[in-house]
């Protein structure tokens, strides 16, 4: 029998829209002003927008809350490419299917609205429960469903770019749609031309400004950091069924499997979705007890990627004379990463810096491990030979500050 094909901007695949990338990705805490510290102080994320759910969302599920602010931060011109949601709030909008899944959402970026929309109708189609769809702060049209084990993901198109000024768009075109439009729609062009004839001051936004004392040469810019983020992913899950999960994100969502390892005796699975070695890897529940992480939450790590070797090692100083704490984890959970910093935010997340992903060519072959670099725990060097690889992939737009 002949698979069903559909046509994504004159391309056919098996299903009606093809993931580009890890887009973003937001956690849920019991404290965002302390996150908020960590991320922001800490790792050089920017504040896009903030929304204050004391006036947005009032009621008792904010009882108690030390912050009761949601944040949207970036490290780029997107709007947000990582946000801090208070969890109480979370767990009374979306009631996660699990006590520690903290993760509240993964957000994939396909190429068009006409994907997010026919995407929305076919996973529906497929069994798949849709959670809900439309479009929020940042402007980005989405739709929003569980993967097998409970963790959200988010299909988006068009988010929102902030520009040289630091400005977000006014609240007042915070769109807040809980809907998919007619195709075609109007631009976001046109959107703004009706926004001006309304008589809203669209230099009204959000804007914040990193005021920290800047005393760091970062590439021949003054920096208040030694190092900035570049780039996002990959996300590391611990699920109840790696097989389950795996045949999800493959089967449904279209990443490619690039390699399985074996970590302390579990199966371990990497899934990517563009160049990069992965966009996502699914380890076993078990796995957590033995990797030493607690059972507060199931994520693993997410990665953060720096500009350079240079400026990982550089992180790795800073956040130590800052007390931060930065464990140990094992080379196998994430192949095609050679030097990594595991650093844990105040509510025992864990982020995982690096500098450096394999980057996979036409072929869709990976490297072979044999011919990976080498890392020494606990060792690392001034400086490193290059790879054929080193500083491919997604390059980062504009200036680092």
């Amino acid at each position: 029998m002949t698979m069903k094909k559909f046509n994504v901007g004159g391309i056919l695949y098996d299903r009606p829209f093809k993931i580009r990338r890890l887009n973003h990705f937001g956690i849920s805490v019991q404290d965002t002003g302390a996150a908020l510290t960590f991320y922001r102080d800490l790792l050089g994320f920017k504040v896009s927008d903030v929304v204050d759910l004391q006036e947005a969302d009032p009621g008792p599920w904010l009882d108690g809350l030390p912050d009761t602010r949601l944040y949207f931060l970036r490290h780029n011109s997107d709007h947000h490419t990582f946000v801090l949601m208070p969890r109480p709030w979370v767990d009374k909008n979306d009631d996660p299917d699990r006590d520690d899944i903290t993760i509240n959402q993964i957000t994939w970026q396909v190429g068009t609205l006409r994907e997010v929309v026919e995407a929305r109708l076919w996973l529906e189609e497929q069994g798949t429960k849709i959670d809900r769809y439309g479009r929020d702060p940042g402007s980005n049209w989405h739709t929003y469903f569980p993967d097998p084990t409970g963790h959200t993901n988010e299909l988006e198109y068009g988010i929102e770019q902030v520009g040289w000024d630091g400005l977000s768009k006014p609240t007042a075109l915070w769109p807040w749609v809980q809907e998919h439009p007619e195709l075609p729609t109007k631009a976001e062009a046109d959107e703004l031309i009706e926004a001006v004839a309304r008589g809203i001051d669209l230099n009204s936004g959000h804007r914040w400004l990193d005021d920290a004392e800047k005393t760091y040469d970062l590439g021949g810019v003054r920096m208040a950091r030694p190092f900035a983020p570049v780039r996002l992913g990959p996300v590391s899950l611990f699920v109840e069924d790696v097989a389950i999960a795996e045949a999800f994100y493959t089967g449904t969502l279209g990443l490619v499997k690039s390699e399985e390892t074996v970590v302390a005796g579990h199966r371990a699975v990497f899934l990517r979705a563009n160049t990069e070695h992965h966009s996502i890897g699914l380890f076993p529940l078990e796995l957590r007890e033995t990797l030493g992480l607690g059972d507060h939450s199931t994520l693993l790590s997410f990665g953060i990627q720096m500009g350079s070797y240079e400026q990982l090692r550089a992180a790795k100083t800073y956040l130590e004379e800052r007390g931060v704490t930065l464990i140990d984890l094992p080379q196998e959970i994430h192949p095609g990463i050679d030097y990594v910093v595991h650093a844990v935010d105040p509510e025992g997340h864990v982020m995982q810096l690096y500098y450096y992903m394999e980057q996979v060519g036409w072929d869709g072959s990976v490297r072979p491990a044999a011919e990976r670099r080498r890392v020494e725990p606990g060792v690392w060097p001034e400086t490193l030979e290059p790879l054929p690889d080193t500083y491919h992939g997604e390059t980062f737009w504009g200036p680092i500050g």
